[in-house]
C-alpha cells in the first residue's frame, strides 16, 4: 500500500469549497482539520496580531498530520514549509458566487455560529463595503485569489512541494476518491 500525504494545505477563493473539502478529507483520512478562519476570526470579529496568528498556526502545523484550509498570506510560508501537498481550488466565478450566496443565505436563515460566537448578519449584504459584504468582497477579490491559487500551485511545485489545481466539481470528487483510496 502507498501512503498518501498526511499534511495538506488547501487554498482558493471564498466559496470555492476549501472548508468542505478539508472537512471531507479529514473525515476520510482520519486526520485533524484546521480551519484558519476559526483561528483568525475571534469573538466579535476581532483578529489576532500577525505575530500571534503565525505562532498559533506554527504550533498547529507542527503536528504529524492535518489538513489546513484558508487564504492568509501572513502564514502561508509557515504552512507550506510543513505541507506534503498543496491543493489549489480554482473553480469558475459563477460556481463560486453561487456557492457563496447559498452558504451565506443558509447561515443567515439558520443563525449558524461560524467561529467564536460570530454569525453572518443580513444587514451586511445591504452595504457596499466589501469588508462587510462577503458577496461583494468575493466578487471584487475573485481574480486576485484565482491568480494566487495558480501562483500557489506553481510556487509549490517549484519549491519541491507537490501541488494540484482543481478546476471543477468533478475533479474535486475524483481527488477525494483518489486520496481516500491511497489512505486505505
Amino acid at each position: 500500500m502507498v501512503d498518501g500525504p498526511r499534511r495538506l494545505m488547501i487554498t482558493g477563493s471564498s466559496g470555492a469549497g476549501k472548508t468542505r473539502l478539508a472537512a471531507t478529507l479529514s473525515a476520510r483520512l482520519g486526520i485533524p482539520h484546521i480551519e484558519l478562519d476559526g483561528i483568525y476570526q475571534g469573538p466579535n470579529w476581532t483578529h489576532p496580531s500577525p505575530a500571534e496568528f503565525r505562532t498559533r498556526v506554527a504550533e498547529l502545523a507542527s503536528g504529524p498530520s492535518w489538513v489546513i484550509d484558508g487564504n492568509y498570506t501572513v502564514i502561508s510560508d509557515v504552512v507550506r514549509a510543513r505541507a506534503e501537498l498543496l491543493v489549489a481550488l480554482d473553480l469558475s466565478r459563477p460556481v463560486v458566487l453561487t456557492r457563496l450566496l447559498h452558504r451565506t443565505a443558509t447561515r443567515m436563515l439558520t443563525g449558524a455560529e461560524l467561529w467564536n460566537g460570530n454569525r453572518e448578519d443580513w444587514r451586511n449584504l445591504l452595504t457596499y463595503d466589501p469588508e462587510l459584504n462577503i458577496l461583494l468582497w468575493s466578487h471584487q477579490n475573485f481574480g486576485r485569489l484565482r491568480r494566487r491559487a495558480r501562483e500557489d500551485e506553481r510556487a509549490g511545485r517549484s519549491g519541491g512541494l507537490p501541488a494540484v489545481r482543481l478546476t471543477s466539481r468533478a475533479q474535486v470528487v475524483r481527488f477525494i476518491d483518489y486520496l481516500t483510496d491511497l489512505g486505505r
